[in-house]
Order: structure tokens, then C-alpha cells, then sequence
């Protein structure tokens, strides 16, 4: 296993921090206040991108996705993908994959007495590795659909690996299987504080690319998308939930979507 290096900060720690999550380090707790000078809603922002993955989960399960595949699934907190799925689905399965070594120790604590949910660690940018991964073949069959979760994690993809990345992990899945996806958005937002988030992160080893509307786009290639489409995350609820209504305005700096694959 990947060793746990406490002197630089991992964009999972630092989520978790944002969420008020105490499995992080000092370093990921000054980057991530760096990125709160220029993004004072950053721990709301957090809770509401939480939100949407959980109404996006209770989207598919109810379209009968039975089996997830969460890219990119940080640190465990309330309200985890197989919770929810298994609210609907119960049998449902579920592979979470991250490569914060950290991520991997706490999810197979988490997860030791339930065979349908596993851990892999593997990384995005190598879409063969999260795919071929012994965890992810035991628990996911790709000849069924699949619900795959990018939440706040392809604006950590180059325009470059755009295509190579998301080509492979969707040619991958059956159709009916569905994609969701949030991104961070420059539009809307002070250049000059975009530029600072932006500086925090490439002292990372992920660093964080912001985008317009039409680039995030293209992220969701190939795929038909549910109404209400490519929006910002504050107005995606397709079906009023009302455990996790959107919060008006939080998630202006976010755009995600749910796209099936036909």
C-alpha cells in the first residue's frame, strides 16, 4: 500500500476537512483555509456537493441501478453511497475507489462485515486500474448497468486526459448504466479568486482545473442526460427530494449532471 505522507496535502484530507471530518493532517487543514480565503462557502459547498451524490444515488436506485462504482469516494461520512442505495435497493452493490492510502485504511475498517461493499484503491487517471481492479471485478458485473460516481473529482482531469479517461471507463458500461458527475465553474466567480483556489491545489499532487459551462460539457460525451441537464448543482433535483432539498445558491461554483449511457 501507498505510504500515508503527512507533509502534503491530499485533496481527500482536505475534504474531510471541509466536512468537518477529523481524519486529516495540519497541512490539508492550511491548504484547505487558503482555499476558504477566496471560497468562504467552501464547508456549505462540501455539504451540498454531499447532497447531490445522494440524490443522484437515489435517482439510479430507483431506476433499478443495482451496482455503483464511487471514483474518487474520499474519506467515509454520513450518508455514504451504500446507505443510500441500499435504502432502495438493499442487495445493492457498491465499489468505492480512491488513492488516498487513508481513504483505503478507513473504508475496509468501515466496510469488514459487508460483502456487497468493498474499497479499491486505485487512481481515475488510470481508468485500467479502477476497472480491472480485483475488488471492483468481484463486486461489479459489467454486463448489468452500472451507476458510476465522479463527485467533485473530473475537474482534477486535464482537457488532455478528458477523453481517454471518461471513453474508457464509459465504453466499459452496459447500456442503462448511468454517470454522475459534478465540476467545479469559473463562471460567476472572481478570476482572482479562482486563480488562488487553483494555486492551493497544484501544491498538490491533484491539481484543479475550473471551467465554462461548454468544456465541463463535454465530460458527459455520449451520454443522454436527465432533465434538467448540465446545471448548477442547486438546481439538479429531478424529483423534489425532500431529505436533501438543494440549498438556493450554495452550489454556484459546482455544475453537475446525470447522464445514461443507451
Amino acid at each position: 500500500m501507498q505510504d500515508i505522507d503527512p507533509t502534503t496535502a491530499s485533496v481527500a484530507r482536505m475534504y474531510d476537512y471541509y466536512l468537518h471530518g477529523k481524519d486529516n493532517f495540519q497541512v490539508d487543514r492550511d491548504a484547505a483555509d487558503r482555499v476558504a480565503q477566496a471560497m468562504p462557502e467552501i464547508r456549505e459547498l462540501a455539504l451540498e456537493n454531499r447532497s447531490f451524490l445522494r440524490r443522484s444515488v437515489r435517482y439510479m436506485a430507483r431506476r433499478g441501478i443495482r451496482q455503483f462504482l464511487d471514483i474518487g469516494s474520499g474519506l467515509p461520512t454520513v450518508g455514504n453511497t451504500h446507505e443510500i442505495a441500499q435504502e432502495i435497493v438493499p442487495d445493492a452493490r457498491v465499489v468505492y475507489v480512491d488513492c488516498d492510502p487513508v481513504v483505503l485504511a478507513h473504508g475496509r475498517a468501515l466496510l469488514a462485515t459487508d460483502d456487497r461493499t468493498t474499497v479499491a484503491q486505485a487512481d481515475m487517471h488510470r481508468p485500467e486500474g479502477v476497472l480491472g481492479h480485483p475488488e471492483t471485478t468481484r463486486v461489479i458485473d459489467f454486463g448489468a448497468p452500472v451507476g458510476v460516481l465522479m463527485i467533485a473529482m473530473i475537474h482534477f482531469l486535464t482537457l488532455e486526459e478528458r477523453g481517454p479517461v471518461m471513453g474508457r471507463l464509459l465504453d466499459a458500461l452496459a447500456p442503462g448504466s448511468h454517470l454522475a458527475a459534478t465540476h467545479v465553474t469559473r463562471e460567476g466567480h472572481a478570476p482572482e479568486a479562482v486563480e488562488q483556489i487553483e494555486a492551493v491545489y497544484a501544491t498538490t499532487p491533484t491539481p484543479i482545473y475550473f471551467r465554462g459551462k461548454p468544456e465541463i460539457a463535454g465530460f458527459f460525451e455520449g451520454l443522454h442526460l436527465v432533465e434538467p441537464g448540465l446545471v448548477t448543482i442547486d438546481r439538479w433535483d429531478p424529483e423534489s427530494d425532500t431529505r436533501d432539498r438543494p440549498a438556493e445558491d450554495v452550489g454556484t461554483w459546482l455544475y453537475g449532471a446525470v447522464g445514461r449511457k443507451d
